[in-house]
């Protein structure tokens, strides 16, 4: 009797997480399927009925109280329920998780409250993976890349830690240090001591190139990013005058941030046609968000640039600026992650994050798993000997959404993996002492991918971005002879 009505309690906590509420910021698809829906429309599992469930949670509740009583070490209630909630998360993709009470006031906590070295991270078999260094932070000062794997802070390994458990111990007082031993590729690891700095991250910034061309970077979204880029573009109006010939936007090292200032920078270089296509849990339900009128840009030729550090909401800029011909996409393969996370607040002061849509290109092109492939392949001029085994993307990451559309396209399905020389079971702990970092080579081996750092990127240096201008100058050329003939 007792394990019934300890089902039943526990059915009621959990009933929050199994009637999922939609975020008000997070798109809510139609009702109707769309008829131009990009994949077909696959049969909905079966939703098992209610005995069924009750079945399940009375095998919990006696695993549960198997381990209240022989467990040779007490273990608090609460601790056994978080741990298990954390469990059903963990089986789903790398960005689900579970927050408890702490983690959930860190996650509201005003971000000037505590300082960073300004890392956005992933998992990967267990292992700690950055998706990009964020402008001007201590970590892309410091020349951390895309694709570099940490397997220490402050001494202490990452494997067996969440990713809230790994934000908590990166952030702490603005000024103070925190230690990492990372690995590039098959380099030799690294140690770097990072100052923790404020998260205050300028998101756009401007300037206009050799004269006549506005070069803009966009290094993330916030709810300031879309007023900044029209200031930006004006600004360089007024600076170039009529001499303005083309835009260059640079989407490198840019991890994403706000869905819907991601789909208003879009909007703002696109004046017809759709920006994003979003899919919730039911393939068959569609939301197609479609362009404004209106080109910041006023018709002129545009040049992204993109690589391995371009990821979520910076692709969906990118395949929406591709897809609508609206600009020529230069650079390397994007990183490949599409999700669309929701934070829903449970009854115990926790909450979980949970990916509840992803979206696609407005051509129905899938980037969860792919990532975009630009129209022009450019590596950057200094190399990194980065073997491709280590060069991971969404698709190789533990829980990763699958790409539904690789059956039809006949691309096989990624299958994770460890990297040489490492297993789940063995992660490296790396040298106690400082390695050098591994040199540059001029030219990359066979099956190599480069990289580039933050601090590398538009300065005289950055290969990618004068291959980019002179790009745009072949455009332009095209463009005003097209108008002329016009």
């Amino acid at each position: 009797m007792r394990k019934w009505f300890f089902a039943a309690g526990l059915a009621a906590f959990l009933a929050p997480a199994v009637a999922l509420p939609q975020s008000p910021s997070s798109p809510q698809p139609p009702a109707k399927a769309d008829p131009a829906k990009p994949e077909a429309a696959k049969p909905e599992a079966a939703k098992p009925d209610k005995s069924s469930v009750y079945e399940q949670l009375n095998l919990f509740s006696e695993a549960f109280e198997r381990i209240r009583q022989d467990a040779v070490e007490p273990v608090a209630d609460q601790k056994l329920i978080e741990t298990a909630i954390a469990g059903m998360l963990s089986g789903l993709d790398p960005n689900s998780v579970y927050l408890n009470e702490n983690e959930y006031k860190a996650l509201k906590a005003p971000a000037a409250e505590t300082a960073s070295p300004g890392l956005v991270l992933t998992t990967q078999n267990s292992q700690l993976k950055v998706v990009s260094p964020r402008d001007g932070s201590p970590a892309a000062d410091a020349g951390i890349k895309p694709g570099d794997l940490i397997f220490t802070i402050d001494k202490e390994p990452t494997y067996d830690l969440t990713l809230p458990e790994i934000e908590q111990k990166l952030r702490g007082p603005e000024g103070s240090e925190v230690t990492l031993m990372l690995r590039r590729g098959t380099g030799a690891p690294i140690e770097t001591k990072l100052k923790r700095a404020s998260d205050k991250l300028t998101t756009v910034s401007t300037r206009v190139e050799s004269g006549d061309i506005a070069y803009v970077r966009i290094a993330g979204f916030d709810a300031q990013t879309v007023g900044a880029l029209a200031d930006a573009v004006k600004q360089v109006r007024q600076q170039a005058g009529n001499k303005l010939v083309g835009f260059i936007i640079d989407l490198r090292n840019n991890p994403g941030g706000d869905f819907d200032a991601a789909v208003a920078v879009a909007d703002a270089f696109i004046d017809k046609g759709d920006i994003v296509v979003v899919k919730n849990r039911k393939s068959d339900n569609l939301k197609r968000i479609a362009a404004t009128l209106g080109d910041l840009a006023n018709a002129l030729p545009i040049v992204a640039v993109i690589n391995g550090g371009t990821a979520r909401e910076a692709e969906l800029v990118a395949g929406a600026l591709q897809d609508n011909h609206r600009a020529v996409l230069l650079g390397t393969k994007s990183f490949g992650e599409a999700a669309i996370e929701t934070t829903i607040p449970l009854n115990g002061n926790g909450a979980i994050k949970l990916t509840t849509a992803r979206f696609v290109t407005p051509s129905g092109r899938v980037i969860q798993g792919k990532g975009l492939d630009p129209d022009m392949t450019v590596s950057p001029l200094k190399l990194e000997k980065v073997a491709q085994a280590d060069r991971r993307r969404e698709a190789d990451l533990r829980g990763a959404l699958k790409n539904p559309d690789a059956a039809k396209d006949g691309t096989p399905a990624a299958k994770p993996g460890n990297s040489p020389g490492t297993s789940q079971s063995n992660p490296p702990g790396g040298p106690t002492t400082p390695a050098k970092e591994p040199s540059a080579t001029t030219q990359p081996a066979k099956g190599e991918q480069p990289s580039v750092a933050s601090g590398d990127i538009g300065t005289t240096s950055d290969e990618q971005l004068s291959e980019a201008i002179d790009v745009l100058r072949g455009l332009a050329l095209v463009n005003g002879r097209t108008t002329a003939a016009r």
